[in-house]
């Protein structure tokens, strides 16, 4: 049994955990084909797909990260994302999804940093990445040259810890920000609970329903015999 981080893009991460959490695999992979603008050729995204179907392994337990609100890219980013869940689907294997902002949550990365004491806001990609770099060495230990990585390195630290405390280790070994995106993944998976419906009240009395059509005699109108 493995844990899998998946942070797909035209250049999509993949880390693989050993039981004890140890890195086994730790890639990020393109699709091959020549480059066209404006997006991801299909020969590219079959390439992608082909990649990744060839990294996974039976028994693998898989966190995939789904697609940031507002992505400017919505289209190729849905083909990209869509070929890949439909290559662990033919794995025959099932997998959970969290949101680019949850990663982010499980280890403490917000969208500003501290400088002299003041928050300023985070500023281009590079800035970001900086900071889930970090983010990745204080809480884990773990550093890599590769951004993918780094992300998909967390998204697995994710996935272990979803598992164990699915298999009944303790909710409160986590610290607090983290116990909250433990608990939105489980929960994720639970049926709503149906709304209660509401009995309309009526003025009518209890006893024989009243019959189509019948009327209720005025107290003005004269009786006839």
């Amino acid at each position: 049994m493995r844990f899998i981080g998946i942070d797909p893009a035209t250049e999509t991460g993949f880390v693989a955990l050993d039981e004890d959490g140890n890195p086994l695999v730790e890639t990020s992979f393109k699709g091959r084909g020549k480059d066209e603008p404006g997006g991801i050729t299909l020969e590219q995204r079959v390439s992608l797909e082909n990649q990744l179907f060839s990294l996974l392994m039976p028994e693998d337990v898989i966190i995939k990260e789904g697609i940031a609100n507002g992505n400017m890219m919505l289209i190729t980013t849905s083909q990209i994302h869509g070929g890949l869940e439909a290559m662990i689907f033919r794995k025959k294997l099932t997998f959970d999804k969290i949101q680019p902002l949850t990663v982010k949550k499980y280890v403490q990365v917000t969208k500003s940093k501290v400088v002299d004491g003041i928050k300023v806001p985070l500023k281009g990609t590079k800035e970001k990445k900086q900071a889930m770099a970090d983010a990745a060495l204080k809480h884990f230990g773990y550093s890599h040259p590769n951004d993918n990585v780094v992300d998909a390195y967390i998204i697995a630290k994710i996935c272990e810890a979803v598992y164990r405390v699915r298999q009944g280790k303790p909710l409160s070994d986590y610290p607090k920000y983290q116990q909250e995106v433990i608990q939105s993944i489980i929960n994720s998976g639970q049926p709503k609970k149906k709304p209660k419906k509401k009995t309309e009240k009526t003025n009518q009395r209890r006893g024989k329903p009243r019959t189509a059509g019948s009327r209720a005699q005025k107290t003005e109108q004269t009786c006839l015999f």
